[in-house]
């Protein structure tokens, strides 16, 4: 049965976010949370081979050096991660007294190890910049997108800061997959208590509200307060103009779709999303 909410910890400055956000999580879900940290295996990799450096042939003690050198490095890496690993749980039981917080440490790879973790998943929080990439203010982790395009699980998403959400807002657009994604915030406590902004981009303004208004009945009848809205425009522009002046906490969207929405939110433009969000994006499959 899926249970755990997985939190990804890297030592990025996301890592205080990530652990804010999982605790909250876990709180709505009524789960336990899994703090994950991966050292990952190119750039710690468990056995060395610096046979193939040019000129250290013939100066062993050289090549032997290094390679003690190199073992350091990647059992300092683990024991930093140790470390890591053990300030968020302080981190989460301080916010979050009732939840229940264990630590996994691997080597090897982000990805792989999530889907090792998958089945046991209820939700994976991941910081949208990785160690490596955490002073550049719109990049997103290098793993990020393969984690987005191969778990089948919900994926939070948070920037460098979190704080508990009040609203949060559903980008839809009529398609199959906007579908899936209201029914899955429906059945799951995660969102429940918070305002709900159902906003639809489209140039037939009255044909939208209609299918608003239907679609925000069910949402109404699951116990949301749901406030409606159709924008107009570029899909990207408007509903960062409908974040900004409603204040929206949280963006909800699907991951993958057949229609405008889809055209913007998959490859290229859902980096492009991810990386101008101010605010943390649930990604639903």
């Amino acid at each position: 049965m899926m249970t755990n909410v997985i939190a990804c910890i890297d030592g990025s400055k996301a890592t205080r976010a990530v652990s804010d956000a999982s605790g909250w999580a876990a709180m709505q879900l009524n789960a336990p949370v899994t703090l994950l940290h991966v050292l990952d295996k190119s750039a710690y990799p468990t056995e060395l081979n610096l046979s193939g450096n040019i000129g250290l042939g013939s100066r062993e003690h050289l090549l032997a050096e290094m390679v003690e050198l190199e073992g350091r490095m990647s059992k300092l890496a683990l024991e930093q991660g140790k470390y890591m690993l053990q300030d968020a749980q302080t981190s989460i039981v301080a916010a979050q007294p009732t939840v229940t917080v264990q630590t996994l440490q691997r080597h090897g790879d982000l990805v792989e190890t999530l889907l090792e973790q998958e089945a046991d998943a209820r939700l994976v929080v991941i910081g949208r910049q990785g160690e490596q990439h955490q002073d550049q203010a719109q990049a997103i982790g290098s793993h990020l997108e393969s984690v987005i395009r191969t778990l089948k699980q919900p994926i939070l998403v948070v920037m460098p800061e979190f704080a508990m959400p009040s609203r949060f807002m559903i980008a839809y657009d009529g398609s199959a997959t906007s579908k899936t994604v209201l029914e899955r915030v429906i059945s799951s406590p995660l969102l429940k208590g918070l305002g709900c902004h159902l906003v639809m981009v489209s140039d037939n303004q009255s044909q939208a509200l209609t299918e608003l208004t239907s679609v925000a009945d069910s949402l109404t009848e699951a116990g949301f307060e749901v406030t409606t809205a159709v924008c107009q425009g570029e899909v990207q522009t408007a509903l960062e103009a409908y974040q900004l002046a409603h204040q929206i906490d949280l963006m909800v969207m699907g991951a993958y779709g057949h229609s405008r929405i889809r055209e913007f939110f998959v490859g290229s433009n859902t980096t492009r999303m991810i990386s101008k969000s101010h605010i943390p994006l649930l990604l639903l499959r």
